[in-house]
Formats: structure tokens, C-alpha cells, sequence
């Protein structure tokens, strides 16, 4: 999953704004530095946003003048574990996994979560979906 930014030269550098995401900006003196700033940013809005149980609109910005930015994995998996409990509490996913409400909520927390390879595969089957990991370069 990726967010689009757009780069605007400016004077001193790089103002970078995101289309889809109004709260999440930066800045860098050059485009090099500007992208990964764009990088730390999304994702820590994102972590923040999301442990608080924001989630974030999803991707849709188009353009040729956009750079695509990767949202870290943590983080796109507290946000696909929160999209696919849909209107579902917590607590009944919880009951359904045999955990703990605590410990299921941790799983939707960016910050506080660390789910297993296994415990992904668990919440995949209990909701009816295949677990798919890919790793890229």
C-alpha cells in the first residue's frame, strides 16, 4: 500500500503534501531528502492516527507530478486487520481467535502490536480470508 505525495519547489527546497492525507506534510532541502522525509512523516501520522483508532481514507491521489510513498508494514496491517473486522468488536474477534480482548486490540495497535506469521494466519482463517506474504525489493 502506497500514499501519493507531491513534491512543490520552493526556494529553500521541498514542501511535500499529500492529496489524500491533509495532516501529514514535510519538508526537505533536496528531493532525495524530501522523499524520505515524506516516508517518516506518512508513517508516523499513520502510526499515531491509527492506534488512536483513526484510520486513514484510502489511497486514491493520481498524477503525474506524484511520488508514490510506502506505508511500512506494521502499519498496513493494523490498518488491513481493522478494515477487515469492519463492524465487528474487538471483542468478538477476540472471542473467535480464543484471545484475549486486550491481546486482539494490541493486534489493530501499530505501536503496541507485533503479530506472528502464525497469529496472521489464525486472524486469516477466523475471518474467512487467505494470509499472503510478499516479500520485494
Amino acid at each position: 500500500m502506497n500514499y501519493k505525495c507531491r513534491l512543490n519547489q520552493e526556494e529553500n527546497g521541498y514542501y511535500v503534501e499529500f492529496p489524500d492525507l491533509q495532516n501529514v506534510f514535510t519538508e526537505g532541502n533536496t528531493m532525495g531528502e524530501s522523499l524520505m522525509n515524506a516516508y517518516e512523516a506518512l508513517n508516523g501520522v499513520l502510526e499515531v492516527d491509527v492506534s488512536h483508532g483513526l484510520l486513514p481514507p484510502p489511497p486514491s491521489a493520481e498524477g503525474e507530478d506524484l511520488y508514490p510513498i510506502e506505508v511500512a508494514p506494521h502499519v498496513e496491517i493494523a490498518i488491513q486487520l481493522r478494515n477487515l473486522r469492519g463492524i465487528r468488536t474487538q471483542k468478538s474477534i477476540a472471542e473467535k481467535l480464543g484471545l484475549s480482548y486486550q491481546a486482539y486490540q494490541r493486534l489493530e495497535n501499530p505501536i503496541k502490536g507485533n503479530p506472528t506469521i502464525k497469529t496472521l494466519e489464525k486472524i486469516a482463517k477466523a475471518m474467512g480470508q487467505n494470509l499472503k506474504i510478499t516479500l520485494s525489493a
